[in-house]
């Protein structure tokens, strides 16, 4: 197949993962697929010679390069890399424990760095190379019950951008991914960790909320594997996009992003722009 690429994506034993390691095979390229478990990866993707199951880890920088060195001996080299991996730990601050925000960050900030770098080196000898990060539209705004996710997600935002600047002279292009609701598994009992309620001020508020997260579950309205196919095409661009904003929703949010910071520019801008010697 005429541009065949090898594509290495995190957190593909289930959810969106699973999507885009079907969506990419579907389309002619080589998959190395990684999650916690090989095997579960390998089940839910079943046989493929284009296919490799490895085992990852996105929080041991040890199970980030073995995969890598796995993939080499395999393909000979990754032109994409998709950061996937997540998880959601849901709650107010003062109910989430240190520990709680520490494997938030663990997992969907931590981890994508942990990747990214086992994989830098291959596409600097490349000089070739495009890694995608799936952030989140709680990257671009926070929300109430969301702190610990968006932080995760925020870092993942400020990581990118600047990374575009470090790798973009050896031909290595970055882009970020917003998704609104989408109909993952991120919301199931598997991914999602709620904050044990300690705190009675946020009792009426917190109900609201576990009640709002659990109907979400199944009934997202964005589809994965239309995301999945998009990511192929993005991923065929020249030059891809250094973001891409997922879903009707996710789009409606970014646009009140701008909006509102165009807002609280101009509410202070005299003070703002007299502030020099």
């Amino acid at each position: 197949m005429r541009n065949k690429k090898i594509w290495f994506i995190t957190g593909a034993s289930r959810g969106m993962g699973v999507d885009f390691a079907r969506a990419a095979i579907a389309a002619g390229h080589a998959v190395v697929a990684s999650g916690r478990d090989s095997t579960a990866v390998a089940k839910a993707l079943g046989q493929s010679d284009g296919l490799l199951a490895v085992k990852l880890d996105v929080t041991s920088r040890a199970d980030a390069q073995a995969a890598v060195r796995s993939a080499l001996d395999r393909f000979g080299r990754i032109d994409v890399l998709v950061n996937n991996a997540a998880s959601f730990y849901a709650g107010y601050f003062e109910e989430l424990t240190p520990e709680q925000v520490e494997r938030q960050l663990a997992t969907s900030l931590i981890g994508p760095m942990n990747v990214t770098r086992a994989v830098l080196p291959i596409m600097r000898k490349q000089r070739s190379g495009h890694i995608i990060s799936i952030s989140s539209a709680a990257g671009l705004v926070g929300f109430e019950f969301c702190t610990a996710y968006a932080a995760s997600k925020f870092g993942v935002e400020g990581w990118m951008e600047s990374l575009h600047a470090e790798v973009a002279p050896f031909g290595i292009s970055t882009t970020i991914v917003n998704p609104g609701f989408f109909r993952t598994e991120l919301l199931s009992e598997q991914s999602t960790h709620y904050a044990e309620p300690s705190i009675r001020d946020y009792d009426e508020r917190r109900a609201k909320q576990l009640e709002f997260w659990k109907a979400q579950n199944g009934q997202q309205p964005g589809d994965p594997a239309k995301l999945a196919r998009a990511l192929i095409t993005i991923s065929s661009q020249e030059p891809p996009p250094r973001r891409f904003v997922a879903g009707v929703d996710a789009v409606a949010i970014a646009e009140q992003k701008v909006a509102d910071l165009k807002v609280q520019i101009d509410a202070n801008r005299i003070l703002s722009t007299s502030l020099s010697f």
